[in-house]
Formats: C-alpha cells, sequence, structure tokens
C-alpha cells in the first residue's frame, strides 16, 4: 500500500491520468532495453594516457564495432586508421590533414562512417538518454543523423547535412565530439576499484577526466586513502605521499597539478644533505618532467628528508595509537647508530645508508626544528590546494570502501579473515566489528575524518585513520602483515623487504570462501561475483585472475609500468554487458610519436561467463528501481481513477 500522502507529492510532477501513463511507457520501455555495458579497472596508478586510451577504445570493443561493420568493405589498414580516429581523433585529424590530398573528401567519408559506429554502440540506449549526451550546438545535426529513418530520401538527406558541417568549416570539431560521443556511448557505467594515485606521472589528469565523465564510481584502494588523508593534513600521510611520488620523479604532478610548494622540503633536504650524495634515494624515473624537472641529485636528498620525517612522524602516531597495535613498525630506536646496523625481529642487518644528522639516537622519533617547519609549510600546501580538495571530494561523493551493483561485490584489496576462514574481528577506535559491519564503520569513519573531524584535535589528526588503512594488517585497503618501505631504503638484504599477504588471499582460491563472502554483503552465491584489484596478478608466471571457481576475479593487471614486468602485460578490463562477463588484456601503451603516427594494440578478450539469457534493464538494479516506479504511478493512476485524487490540466 502506496501512503497518499507520498501520491500527492507524486502528482505535482504527474498531474493527470495522461502524464502518469506516458511515464509508465517511458519507463517500461526502458526495463526492456538490454543493460548497458559496464567497465571496471583497477590501479590506473597515475598512468593518464594509457587509462584513456583504454576508455576512448572501449578496451578493443570499438575495434571489434569497426572490424564487424567494415569488415567486408574496408582493408585491415583502414580499418586501423578509422579505430586510430576514436581512440584519438585529434591526432588523426592532424595526420590526415597533412596527408590527404583532398582532406574535406576524407572528412565527409569519416563522418558517414563514425555514424554507422555510433549507431551500433547506440542501440541499448532510448533516443532520450543518446540526446542528453550530445554535444551542444551539434546536437541537432548529430541526432538527424543518427535516427533519419526515411530510406527513400536518407542519402541525399546525409549528404546535405555532411555538405553543410564541410561548408561551414566546423568538420574536424564534428568529428572529435563524434568519435567522443562514441567512446561514451561503448561505456555505460566505469567502476574504478581503487588507486588512481602514485607511482604514475598525472593522477591529476585522470581525476580531471573523470570528473566530466558521464557515470562514475570509485571503491578507495590504500594509495586514495593515503592522499585522502593528506588532504585532511595528515602529516603521516603527507609525508608517505610526498616520498612516494618524489621517488617516482613526480614533481609535474606535485608542484604544477596540485600547487604543492616543495621549496621549503628543497631548502631542508640541501641544507642537511649536502654532503650525502643519497645513493639510495634517487628517484625511478618511468616518466620526465616537462614543466618542473628537478636534479636528480636534488630530488634524492628531498626523497631521503621527506623519509626521515615520515619514519619519525610515523613512530610518534604508532605511540599515540597503541589500539593500531603497529609497534613493529617503529624502528628508529632499534638503529644502533654507532656501529651502523640494525636488529629486527632477532635479526641484525647492516645499513647501507649510516647517514642520519637529524635523530638524536636518545630521541630518535622527535622533530627538529626545521623539519617541523617545513612539515607545516606542505600541511599548508596541502589543505590549500583547490585542486586536491576538489579531487578528494569528487572520491568521497562519487566512493566508497566497496560497492555492490548488479550482481557483483566490488573493493580494492580484501576482507580481514581468520586462517580458518571466518571474518577477523578487528578492533578500531575502541569499536569492534568483522565482515560487512567492519567495512561499514571504517567507510563512516573516513568520511567523518574529513567532513566533521574533532575539534579538539589538532589539524590533520583525524586523518590518523586513513593512514591506519594505508599500512595495517588489519586493514581491508593493504592487506600484508607490513609495509617495509624503512627496509627499502636503508638495508641491501631482500630478505627483510618481504611483505607477506594475509590469509585472504590464499582463502579466495576456495569457492566456498567466495560464496560466504557474497553471502555476507546480501548477495546471491549462485549467481554473484567478487571483483578485487590491489594485487598484481603475474601472467607471464602462469597466474590466473580468476579464484574461487570463477566467484572471484582480480583485474590488477599492470596498468602501471611499474608493474608490468611482474605481470607480463599491462593491465585488465572487466567488461559486463548483456551477454557475457569478459577479461579485455590489454598490451603496453605507446604514446604519439613525434611524426605523429600511433601505433595501438588491440587487446585480447576473453569471456569469462556467458549468461544463460541476454540481460534487460529489468534485470539490474536500476531495473528494481524502475519497477518501483512504476508501482507508484500505477497507483497514483489508481488514485485518480477513482477518484481520490483530482487531475489537474
Amino acid at each position: 500500500m502506496i501512503d497518499e500522502q507520498f501520491l500527492r507529492h507524486l502528482s505535482k510532477d504527474y498531474p493527470n491520468i495522461k502524464a502518469a501513463s506516458a511515464e509508465i511507457i517511458n519507463l517500461s520501455a526502458i526495463l526492456a532495453l538490454p543493460k548497458g555495458t559496464e567497465y571496471f579497472l583497477s590501479d590506473l596508478h597515475g598512468e593518464h594516457e594509457a587509462f584513456i586510451h583504454m576508455l576512448k577504445s572501449a578496451s578493443g570493443v570499438i575495434r571489434s564495432k569497426v572490424d564487424e561493420i567494415f569488415g567486408p568493405d574496408l582493408s585491415r589498414e583502414e580499418r586501423a586508421g578509422l579505430a586510430a580516429l576514436v581512440y584519438n581523433a585529434e591526432a588523426e585529424l592532424k595526420r590526415r590533414k597533412a596527408s590527404e590530398a583532398d582532406f574535406d573528401k576524407w572528412c565527409r567519408s569519416a563522418i558517414y562512417q563514425l555514424v554507422e559506429i555510433c549507431k551500433s554502440v547506440s542501440t541499448k540506449y532510448t533516443r532520450s538518454k543518446v540526446r542528453k549526451r550530445l554535444p551542444k550546438y551539434l546536437a541537432y545535426s548529430m541526432d538527424e543523423l543518427l535516427h533519419a529513418d526515411d530510406e527513400a530520401n536518407k542519402a541525399h538527406y546525409y549528404s546535405e547535412i555532411i555538405d553543410s558541417i564541410i561548408e561551414c568549416r566546423v568538420a574536424e570539431e564534428f568529428i572529435i565530439k563524434l568519435a567522443n560521443l562514441i567512446s561514451n556511448l561503448a561505456v555505460d557505467r566505469l567502476h574504478i576499484i581503487g588507486d588512481i594515485w602514485d607511482r604514475g606521472a598525472h593522477p591529476d589528469t585522470i581525476m580531471d577526466f573523470l570528473m566530466d565523465y558521464h557515470d562514475v564510481d570509485f571503491q578507495w584502494g590504500n594509495h586514495d586513502i593515503v592522499w585522502m588523508g593528506a588532504a585532511t593534513g595528515n602529516w603521516a600521510c603527507i609525508t608517505n605521499v610526498l616520498r612516494m611520488n618524489i621517488s617516482y620523479n613526480n614533481f609535474d604532478m606535485l608542484e604544477i597539478g596540485y600547487g604543492i610548494n616543495l621549496r621549503p622540503l628543497a631548502i631542508l633536504a640541501s641544507t642537511i644533505y649536502g654532503d650525502d650524495p643519497c645513493e639510495y634515494f634517487k628517484p625511478k624515473i618511468l616518466d620526465e618532467n616537462e614543466y618542473d624537472p628537478v636534479d636528480e641529485d636534488l630530488a634524492a636528498k628531498m626523497n631521503k628528508a621527506i623519509a626521515i620525517c615520515q619514519f619519525k612522524v610515523e613512530g610518534q602516531r604508532i605511540m599515540a595509537h597503541p589500539e593500531y597495535k603497529l609497534e613493529h613498525r617503529m624502528l628508529l630506536d632499534k638503529v644502533d647508530y654507532e656501529n651502523g646496523t640494525i636488529e629486527i625481529k632477532g635479526v641484525t642487518y647492516e645499513l647501507r645508508d649510516k647517514n642520519f644528522p637529524t635523530i638524536d639516537p636518545e630521541n630518535p622519533y622527535e622533530l627538529t626544528k626545521e623539519e617541523k617547519e617545513t612539515l607545516q609549510s606542505l600541511e599548508a600546501a596541502f589543505l590549500q590546494s583547490e585542486k586536491l580538495q576538489k579531487h578528494i571530494r569528487f572520491m568521497y561523493s562519487h566512493g566508497s570502501l566497496y560497492k555492490s551493483i548488479n550482481g557483483n561485490l566490488l573493493y580494492h584489496g580484501c576482507i580481514p579473515m581468520t586462517a580458518d576462514g571466518e571474518f577477523k574481528e578487528c578492533t578500531v577506535n575502541g569499536v569492534t566489528k568483522k565482515g560487512k559491519a567492519y567495512m561499514d564503520y571504517l567507510d563512516e569513519q573516513v568520511r567523518k575524518a574529513y567532513f566533521v573531524p574533532d575539534e579538539s584535535e589538532e589539524i590533520g589528526r583525524s586523518g590518523d585513520i586513513m593512514w591506519y588503512l594505508w599500512l595495517s594488517n588489519n586493514s581491508p585497503l593493504f592487506g600484508k602483515d607490513q609495509m617495509t618501505t624503512f627496509e627499502r631504503c636503508f638495508i641491501a638484504d631482500k630478505k627483510s623487504h618481504k611483505e607477506h599477504t594475509t590469509e585472504y588471499y590464499k582463502l579466495i582460491n576456495d569457492k566456498a570462501v567466495c560464496e560466504k563472502i557474497l553471502e555476507e554483503f546480501g548477495l546471491d552465491p549462485k549467481t554473484s561475483h567478487i571483483l578485487n584489484g590491489h594485487v598484481p596478478v603475474k601472467i607471464k608466471d602462469g597466474e590466473s585472475p580468476v579464484k574461487g571457481g570463477g566467484k572471484l576475479i582480480i583485474i590488477d593487471g599492470g596498468i602501471s609500468k611499474a608493474y608490468q614486468k611482474q605481470t607480463g602485460i599491462a593491465g585488465y578490463t572487466f567488461i559486463f554487458n548483456s551477454r557475457y562477463m569478459a577479461l579485455s588484456e590489454h598490451k603496453p601503451y605507446e604514446p604519439l610519436k613525434e611524426d605523429g603516427t600511433q601505433v595501438f594494440h588491440t587487446p585480447q578478450i576473453t569471456t569469462v561467463e556467458t549468461l544463460p539469457k541476454r540481460m534487460t534493464v529489468r534485470d539490474t538494479d536500476q531495473g528494481k528501481e524502475l519497477e518501483q516506479e512504476v508501482r507508484e504511478l500505477q497507483a497514483l493512476v489508481n488514485a485518480y481513477r477513482t477518484g481520490q485524487l483530482k487531475e489537474s490540466f
């Protein structure tokens, strides 16, 4: 029974039987459409060019459409050129302008071909939904080209419209907008299962791109959460993100992209380590800085300076939070500064770098006056970075720790579990939870830390919960026994670097455990799946991304260049359309060459599961909501017909 007060409210939008019936018909039509295609990616790690190409190409689906539509009529080279036009219209137009004898004629042909591709990718949508994605000013002409249905006059009609586009000198803009429309329609909804930031050069560019995307959500990863903590002004998080990104030479992103002034850190590092080569802190250069090149020697000194600050600040936070149980990561007090060694878990290691001018052996976690002043400046820079704060707010508004959608459970890392397959009880801030309740509590605490921090605490202290999620063995975002940053910086023996994954990663090979997790989150274990990122799948060593009898799929295939030697590929996209679930396996992205050409590798698409029947919108979570709207509208129509409510005209 639907409440009369609710129906009166609904009647303001649908004041009579005709209006309500029209909406019922519209919703019923939408429910009968095929389910839109969902794309799932994880662990982007700042690889902006590769990621944007994956979306523009719909992870190989666009090339498949081109081959399907034009296979009999165009050569392989021509089809590759047409696909390239969709992937990177600006670059392809520039190349064609230089190579085509009659550029206008080429544009005319390209528009015809793009319209055919666009028709193919738009078949799952109502005309209304397609129109909403059309670009301003060019919407009418695109709509006419896509939906003209007078077969007798269509050729002439098309020709007149396209001739006008050429004559008005807007063909290039039209082609760019049409190519973008194709990519947008090919992907109905995008899910990013964690880790936008760190290692790669431009997570800021990725976030700018996604803020303009039509439908996206995030499941926060450990590298996201530490940036979210840094945005609260938390020193433990700030020192971590700076150390990581300085170590990968990402100065353009830090100083130009986010406007974070690193001069105070550079002065501190130069003053303290002027004669120290900081050999083991030299950055890994995956991408060159275009606007803010920093001398490699200075970068190494900055890296070491912020690393020492990190270890000091982390020690302070561990002492402030004994409930985090991270005492084993307090290592500065374990160093024998006289002999240059450290004892960890009963083993004594020689330090490869023995220069610690800012550490007082009697009080190793105390920051010097200069270090404090530097961190205060950096804190202000993070808090006042307009773009960073905008990006972080978008992560909150469109993200969560996990998401359940259309029978898929999405989370970045793991669910804390015991060795015997039970959900592990974890205590944070004096509250003990497990399973779904633990995930819900953490999500709530992360939001509270950013939006309603405890005013009695110092600025940034609320972000301690994000730092905890960054490196605790009970964090569902980390899933390892320890984070061995100090060991990697100061100890040559790689045995000390080892980080062991938690029980979860052994248990997920068991189908029953995966089904137990799905049930815990209210999903049908017979038909549902779990999608994770976080741990790169070593495909080159024969490892499979599919676990637990097909119930769980890990989709971190190494989009990050830093991991491609481990995985042997350059990332996965998980694709879920109305007919099947599939994994698209990518090869390394090749950037645009100086001569304007670009090599695009078509990914290998492997079907993971074929659906027993074609899935419609009615079968989705959105479908359930639309069916409820239909029931409410039907009740409204009945209220009009029985005289319970009066119609307005």
